[in-house]
Formats: C-alpha cells, structure tokens, sequence
C-alpha cells in the first residue's frame, strides 16, 4: 500500500526507461489498484510486465471491494500475486482461497504467483517444511501439470516480510529445493525442472546475488527496495549477474 498514481508513475517511467538494458531479465511491476492503468500506459510497448497484488475468483458480482480477473486483464494486467504473507496474516487469505484465485487467474490468461511461506514459530518448531508441502497441496488442489506449469511460486517466509530479516542463502535453498523436489513428484520432473520459483523477503541489493547464485532460486519478489527505481535496478543486475554464473 504505496505511492499515489502520480508516484507510482514516476517510479515505473524509471523502471520502464532502465528494462531495455536487461534483455536476460524479466522485470515486473505491481502496484496498487488505483496506479494499474496509469502504469499500464508506461508498459505498453516495453520488456516491463505489469501485475496486480491481489484477484477475486468471481467474474463479477456483490462482492464490494473486490476486483475480478476481467478487471486486471482489461486493466492492463498480465499476472497477479496470489495468497502474499500480508495477505494471508491481516486479511484471512487460506490455502482454499488460494487455490480459486489461482484458477480464476488462468482461466483468464494471468499468471498467478502463487506465494508460500511460514511463521517464525513454525520455523522454531522445525515445520516449515510441513507448512510448505500443505501450502502447495491445498493450494494447487486440482491441478494439472500443464497448468501447474503456469504458476510461478514465491517462498516468503513470514518472519522476513518487512522485518529486514532475510533468509539465509542457505535456508533459501534448502525450501526452494524442497519446492522442487514436490513438484516433481507430483507433477513431473520435466514440470519441476522449469518451475520459476523466487525468493521474498527483504531482498534488497547487497542480499540478492547471494540468494539468487543458489541452485533453485529463479528471481526475487521485492517489496520495500522496490519502492525506488535505482535500488530496484541493481538488484536486477545483480539477480543477471548471479543467474549468469550458476
């Protein structure tokens, strides 16, 4: 929840002005609702892909509030972030919502990122893999590998969501191989081995070749550092800097 339209504006025009210097790097911009059309207009004709921070599975209906898959395709969108930590902790998103959202995403030609990840607790508990193996069952419930195969996941633990904490490179990798290895037994192992799988969670410039050098991180889903264009552009320099040294 930030930025009015005229600073989301500001941002992307930077953002958009800055892509064409990163052709092995797909970056994505999400703002809030009320920015997606003024940022669609920037995207238009660049490398930038616009996405929204959340979607109803409805097409349409009583539902105040809420904005339905036709709204963020004819807004300009073309993927949508699904089941996010805040989203999840504040707004009582489930594995069950998640998984709707999910198919009403691909129903209309958006691609979900589909966001897992546990709370500091159930990391002290040693649960984070249980919390991630019913976070992926129930949330792709029905799914088949050619779809599943569409859906980007983004591991974000709870604990590091405007914390400042970060995952260890090392604890990254440990639940983006277990991710992997999940999708892969259940899915295929040609599905796994394409799966885009990021990392979130305070990622910012001085953390990310770290992150993204390990073997199953594929990019990042930044928050706090992508509030400002230049930040956001060296970690997509360092993310193409590590990708090209795996």
């Amino acid at each position: 929840m930030h930025m009015t339209i005229a600073e989301a504006r500001s941002l992307v025009r930077e953002i958009t002005a800055a892509a064409p210097a990163f052709p092995d790097a797909v970056m994505t911009v999400i703002p809030p609702y009320t920015a997606l059309s003024a940022a669609a207009e920037l995207v238009g004709g660049s490398p930038v892909v616009l996405g929204a921070q959340n979607i109803f599975w409805e097409e349409k209906g009583a539902f105040t509030g809420e904005v339905s898959p036709g709204m963020l395709r004819d807004a300009g969108c073309t993927c949508v972030v699904i089941g996010h930590s805040e989203r999840r902790q504040y707004f009582g998103e489930t594995d069950e919502t998640v998984n709707k959202k999910i198919r009403a995403a691909l129903n209309h030609g958006l691609m979900p990122i589909m966001c897992l990840g546990e709370s500091l607790e159930e990391r002290e508990k040693n649960l984070t893999l249980d919390k991630i193996h019913t976070q992926l069952e129930e949330g792709l419930k029905g799914f088949s590998a050619e779809e599943v195969s569409e859906v980007v996941i983004a591991y974000e633990p709870l604990w590091a969501i405007g914390t400042g904490l970060t995952a260890t490179p090392e604890q990254a990798q440990d639940v983006h191989a277990f991710i992997r290895e999940e999708c892969a037994q259940k899915y295929g192992n040609e599905t796994a081995r394409c799966a885009i799988i990021l990392y979130g969670g305070s990622v910012k410039p001085a953390n990310t070749f770290s992150l993204i050098i390990e073997k199953d991180i594929n990019g990042a889903l930044v928050g706090g550092a992508a509030l400002k264009a230049e930040s956001f552009i060296e970690i997509t320099k360092e993310a193409i800097r590590a990708s090209k040294k795996k």
